[in-house]
């Protein structure tokens, strides 16, 4: 009984009562290495739908590799039909500026962006493994995203917390623990970033450790794992969060609760009681 009210509580803050008379046009963006995106792109659209009045478009590229491009990006004027662009593409390899550039000019120009889970790993070259600088010229994916990462942990529960339970979008939310997940690291967490909430990873020695001492203990790592930035000259709203990896959290209510809050933020349609 408990956990079906807790979901019903979730719900009932995303019924229809919203802000904007129409629904939001929503763009997806996903594909590229490593996770089910096939799967999750179908989870996030309905999830979103049935909590927020949005319609979801899916821009899907099936391909595996980090070096997956998508389409749409290859116009300059390819988000103009959208109040949102959701980042969940898995794209390392793509190093192109002219490509990379376009995606950004569009957020540079208002439209705000939702950044998921291996977006943080994306468009990234030269020294990408140590902090970056404002205005570097490897630094523009960053910026927007306000949080540089560049690797994770192994895969196993992170504790969510969330640190700031007055903002709007984890304004009534839990901690709560995830399934097996990837804890993102911090390399650079830029100066309009706000944080939401951090998660803490239980990692066990990797078998170097074990090699160079074999009574090496597990060690507690935390990261920033859920925040907002304001990005560019007209301040555009960015929300991000590294959670995501497997279908069963982005399937997770709690999951997508937190990322259609995430996007009424970025469009300005949550009011300060969350609602």
């Amino acid at each position: 009984m408990f956990l079906c009210g807790v979901v019903l509580i979730s719900f009932t803050a995303f019924q229809p009562a919203h802000a904007q008379d129409k629904p939001l046009k929503v763009l997806l963006v996903a594909g590229g290495c490593c996770h089910d995106y096939a799967t999750q792109t179908q989870l996030l659209k309905k999830g979103i739908e049935e909590r927020i009045n949005a319609v979801v478009t899916i821009e899907f590229n099936p391909s595996k590799t980090t070096s997956t491009r998508f389409e749409v990006y290859e116009s300059d004027d390819w988000a103009e039909d959208y109040d949102v662009v959701l980042h969940d593409e898995c794209s390392a390899s793509v190093t192109e500026r002219p490509y990379v550039d376009r995606i950004l000019a569009a957020h540079r120009a208002g439209v705000p962006a939702v950044n998921l889970h291996c977006a943080m790993h994306s468009y990234r070259w030269g020294d990408f493994r140590n902090p970056v600088e404002i205005g570097a010229e490897n630094a523009g994916w960053y910026e927007m995203i306000g949080v540089q990462s560049t690797g994770h942990g192994p895969q196993s529960p992170i504790d969510v917390h969330y640190t700031q339970a007055d903002h709007p979008i984890t304004k009534g939310l839990n901690n709560w623990t995830t399934i097996n997940e990837e804890l993102y690291n911090n390399v650079r967490v830029f100066g309009n970033t706000e944080v939401l909430a951090t998660g803490d990873q239980v990692q066990s020695p990797r078998k170097k450790d074990l090699k160079d001492n074999p009574n090496a203990k597990p060690k507690t790592a935390q990261a920033v794992v859920v925040w907002t930035n304001l990005y560019g000259p007209n301040q555009t709203k960015i929300f991000s969060t590294t959670l995501g990896h497997n279908n069963e959290t982005v399937g997770d209510d709690r999951y997508l609760d937190l990322v259609s809050r995430g996007i009424l933020w970025a469009t300005d349609n949550l009011k300060a009681d969350a609602k």
